[in-house]
Formats: C-alpha cells, sequence, structure tokens
C-alpha cells in the first residue's frame, strides 16, 4: 500500500523539490532567513488544492485536466497556455538536466557539460524503457534522501528563538530591499507552484487508472506529498540561513546548496544529500518531460503516456524526445544554469493564472463532475490562490526588471 503513495512523492520530490528550489531556497535563505516561508506555506497549500482538484477532475471523467480545460475554454485559449507552458518548460528541462550534471559534477569532479549528454542519454532510456509506475517508485523514493536537509537543521543546533523570530516577521532583512524581497517571494511562488505539477499529477492518474473508488489514495498522496516538499525547502532555507546570513555569503552555485548538510553531517550526509538533489533533478526532468508531451498530445488529440508501448505512441514520444534534444543542445550552451532557473521560475509564476481558471472553472461544473464536483473548502482555497497568484502574475516581470532578477 506505501508504494501507492508513490505519486505524491514523485510530485513533491520532482515537481516542488526541483533544481529551481534547490536554488531558489538556498538563495532566500542566506539573504532573508526563514521571512519568507510563509510564501512555502502559501505554495504548499495552493498547489496541493489544485493538484487535488485537477486529480479529482481525472477521477470522475478519466480525461486530465488540461484536456477539460481546452474544452472548456475552447483551443485558442488552450493553446496560448500551451505555447507559454512549453517555453518556460523548455528552459526548466534544461535547468534540470544541468540540476543532474550537477549533481554528479559534485560528486565526481567531473566537468558538468561532459555529464549533460550523458544524462540526457539515461533520461531518454528511462522514459522509453521503465514503465510508468517504476519511475514513479524509483525516483519518488530516492528523493527521500533530500530529508538529510531536515537533520542537517538539529546537527548545526540552532537558537530555536532566532529562527522562530525569522519566520514570523514578514519583512526584508537589513540592508535588502522591498522590490528584492517581492521579486523572492514570486521567485518561490514560480518555483514551487509550477503548472506542469499540476497537470503531471493530473496525467499521472489517469496513467496510473485511478477511479472514483482511489479518491481517498489520491488525495492521501496529495496530503503526504505536497507538505513534504514544503517541509523540505524550508529545511533548505534553514540551513542556508544558518551557515551563510552571518557572514553575509550569497549563494551563486548548487554546491552551496548541499555545504550546510556536508557542515553538519560530513561525508555520509554530503553523499545522501548529492542522491537526493540527483533524484530530485532526474524526477523532475522526467516531470517536464512528461507534462509537456502530455499537454501536446492532449491538446491534439493523440495518444499518449507511459502506459502504453512507444510504438502506439509515436506522436508523444517524438515530442518528448525532441524536447529533450532541444533543452540538452540549450544546456551545452554553458548558459548558466542557475540564472536560467530564475527566469524560468519567474515566467512560471506568469502562467499560474492562466493555468489554474479552467481547472477550477470544470472543478465546479456540476454536470461534469456529478458528486466530485468541488465542495466550500476547495472553492475557498482555490479561488483565493487564483486571486493572489494573478497579482504574482501582474507584478513579476516588473520585480524582474527593477531588481535585475534579484541582483539589486
Amino acid at each position: 500500500m506505501l508504494l501507492g503513495f508513490t505519486l505524491g512523492t514523485l510530485s513533491a520530490i520532482g515537481g516542488f523539490i526541483d533544481i529551481g528550489d534547490l536554488v531558489a531556497d538556498a538563495l532566500v535563505g542566506a539573504r532573508f532567513g526563514l521571512r519568507l516561508a510563509w510564501v512555502t506555506g502559501f505554495a504548499v497549500i495552493g498547489i496541493m488544492c489544485y493538484a487535488e482538484m485537477s486529480a479529482r477532475i481525472a477521477l470522475k471523467t478519466r480525461r486530465p485536466a488540461f484536456d477539460l480545460a481546452r474544452s472548456r475554454l475552447g483551443p485558442g485559449y488552450a493553446l496560448g497556455g500551451l505555447i507559454g507552458s512549453f517555453l518556460v518548460t523548455a528552459l526548466l528541462v534544461m535547468a534540470e538536466l544541468s540540476g543532474i550534471a550537477l549533481a554528479l559534477q559534485l560528486a565526481s569532479g567531473v566537468h558538468y557539460l561532459l555529464w549533460v549528454p550523458i544524462a540526457a542519454v539515461v533520461v531518454f532510456i528511462v522514459i522509453w524503457r521503465l514503465p510508468f509506475e517504476a519511475t514513479e517508485r524509483i525516483y519518488g523514493l530516492l528523493g527521500l534522501a533530500m530529508l538529510v536537509f531536515v537533520v542537517a537543521v538539529w546537527h548545526l543546533q540552532p537558537d530555536w528563538s532566532r529562527l522562530w523570530a525569522s519566520a514570523t516577521t514578514v519583512a526584508p532583512t537589513s540592508g535588502e530591499s522591498w522590490p528584492a524581497y517581492l521579486f523572492f517571494a514570486v521567485t518561490l511562488v514560480g518555483a514551487q507552484m509550477t503548472p506542469y505539477e499540476m497537470f503531471f499529477f493530473s496525467s499521472g492518474a489517469v496513467e496510473s487508472r485511478w477511479r472514483p473508488k482511489d479518491l481517498v489514495e489520491m488525495r492521501v498522496n496529495v496530503i503526504i506529498g505536497f507538505p513534504l516538499g514544503g517541509l523540505l525547502a524550508v529545511a533548505i532555507q534553514a540551513v542556508a540561513f544558518l551557515v551563510f546570513f552571518d557572514p553575509g555569503i550569497r549563494v551563486e552555485h548548487i554546491s552551496q546548496t548541499v555545504l550546510p548538510v556536508a557542515l553538519a553531517l560530513g561525508r555520509v550526509g554530503l553523499a545522501i544529500a548529492l542522491v537526493g538533489v540527483f533524484a530530485a533533478t532526474f524526477g523532475a526532468t522526467l516531470e517536464t518531460l512528461f507534462a509537456t508531451g502530455y499537454d501536446l498530445a492532449q491538446y491534439f488529440g493523440w495518444a499518449y503516456g507511459e502506459v502504453q508501448p512507444p510504438a502506439r505512441a509515436t506522436r508523444f514520444t517524438t515530442t518528448v524526445a525532441a524536447l529533450l534534444l532541444l533543452s540538452t543542445a540549450l544546456a551545452l550552451t554553458t548558459l548558466n544554469p542557475i540564472t536560467v532557473t530564475i527566469y524560468a521560475v519567474v515566467f512560471s509564476s506568469v502562467l499560474l493564472p492562466f493555468a489554474f481558471l479552467p481547472v477550477l472553472l470544470v472543478g465546479n461544473d456540476k454536470r461534469v463532475m456529478g458528486e466530485l464536483a468541488n465542495g466550500r473548502l476547495s472553492n475557498t482555497v482555490g479561488t483565493i490562490t487564483l486571486l493572489i497568484s494573478i497579482v504574482v502574475s501582474v507584478a513579476a516581470v516588473p520585480l524582474l526588471i527593477l531588481t535585475k532578477a534579484g541582483a539589486s
């Protein structure tokens, strides 16, 4: 029964904790301590609401959320969202591939660019050969190694009252500006509420052949998976705060994300952290690739999915392979993966309301959903999340320009 909960774990580890979160949380912790932990709390509640809603839609209709969004709001609206999602996801796949390569570089000392094509080949083999359930279980369970960040917080022997004071203060630290503080709030929202998490979870419910009788299992996945991701995110912020804040060190490389674990737990802790980072970035690469392939296939009505042999879903498989090839080429251009990640998650935050609106509308349609239509709690949380996402979407690009991507 425990293995049935790994879809939520994979969504949390590979979606909530991906290269975007590994970078953003360490950056935020080093500069602001836990003063943006409230954003993570909001992101957990919001993505739980919409992941549960989109999966419930899939349970009732046996159609993923993006497919119903297209039929509800029309092909034009869906096409705009599809194009935006595809462009952002291409950047995210490039960043995730670079994250895999950077983890391997830290483990081996071999430059990450040499690992990028190897990582891409391994990703393609996994997509081609491994069934969906095996994929979610392997990387969902390996990703639990990220819990070493939680252990590291205890071993660093923090002043708990100082951590609490930081977490309950909603304001920039001394020397930081409000625009920078708000920019990193937007960055965290984009990193932790990426639309592909929701569409992957919904399509994964279809792949796993969940039905209304599986409603409890689905909700347990949501209740366990996403709060776990939130806990790990706050732990990364906390260890970065404890190690980097007082010396005034800014995080500029993923090696700095795992350095606090090495300081707290030594080589063993570092090795476990690298396994977790590898699993998170590898799982996120799979999620982003699958989510994009799902969205394209569902929009154009193609056969799709990991439960089918590749020969029966050739356009889905070709799309995923083409995106992987494009992202590999981008990674090999020597673009700074940290910079690309920041831009990708900011643009991801711009897309949030366009992804949330159709799911909320379909979830409320009793003609489609029947007894599984949204209740008062889902509607309240979903509406508040949508309204806040609209504010984030409008503010994201101006804050990006004003703060020079957080540099000032």
